[in-house]
């Protein structure tokens, strides 16, 4: 399943609580994400690896100091990732990856074999369990309790062997784990001293056939920032 590439953008100035609210329904379609949220980078990457760069414009905002205009004129809920189209507001990341594949132009990031569909869906359903259970180790010995949802998706990287991906071509579904596995790589290896890909062949080849597609790479953060990140987020809490 091929994916557009598209081109490296200028990526447009975060919005803070001072910056002026973009026209609302003026026929620009829009994706209000947050550049460090991986809720946000999901719908991001759909947008870029199916070329809608020119299509669809980014509107960064600053989740530290919001806009009040963003909660109380764009999306009530006041998360990202939203996107404006159609003189409507949509949200939820799963959701509006799956909006972007079904109404815009571009390669198809789903699959029409019912097989892979179900088992789509069975992975997308467990996304947030997986990201639970990991996060849930960070107090605790990352080996021991991060190491069954990591080999869950060792186990469903062999389900299909024609390709380094979920479902043997690049779909939704990697999309949906990229940016979560992107912040757990470095943060537990860097503070837990665990490799996730130690032992699971299958993951080690996921990430490297990941970070070598354009649309990805386009979102992506320094993973030494990330794991800083997470670390003030899960390790400085009392």
């Amino acid at each position: 399943m091929a994916t557009a590439t598209g081109f490296p953008e200028v990526l447009p100035p975060i919005l803070n609580s001072t910056s002026d609210q973009p026209p609302l329904f003026d026929g620009t379609t829009r994706l209000y994400i947050s550049f460090i949220c991986p809720y946000a980078q999901r719908a991001w990457i759909t947008r870029n690896c199916k070329g809608l760069q020119e299509k669809i414009k980014l509107v960064p905002i600053d989740l530290q100091n919001r806009p009040a205009w963003y909660k109380e004129k764009v999306y009530p809920p006041n998360k990202v990732p939203s996107l404006e189209h159609n003189n409507e507001i949509k949200g939820e990341s799963l959701d509006i990856i799956k909006y972007l594949d079904q109404h815009f132009e571009g390669p198809s990031l789903y699959p029409d074999d019912p097989s892979k569909r179900e088992f789509a869906e069975e992975l997308l359903s467990y996304t947030e369990t997986f990201n639970t259970a990991v996060t849930t180790s960070f107090k605790e010995d990352a080996e021991t309790q991060a190491g069954a949802p990591f080999d869950y998706l060792e186990g469903a990287l062999s389900k299909f062997n024609n390709g380094p991906f979920f479902l043997g071509q690049f779909s939704l579904v990697d999309i949906a784990y990229a940016p979560f596995i992107e912040r757990f790589q470095p943060f537990l290896f860097d503070f837990k001293k665990y490799d996730i890909t130690e032992g699971r062949p299958k993951l080690a080849a996921w990430i490297e056939g990941i970070n070598k597609l354009e649309g990805y790479k386009q979102t992506k953060r320094d993973p030494q920032e990330l794991a800083e990140i997470y670390k003030k987020r899960f390790l400085t809490r009392v």
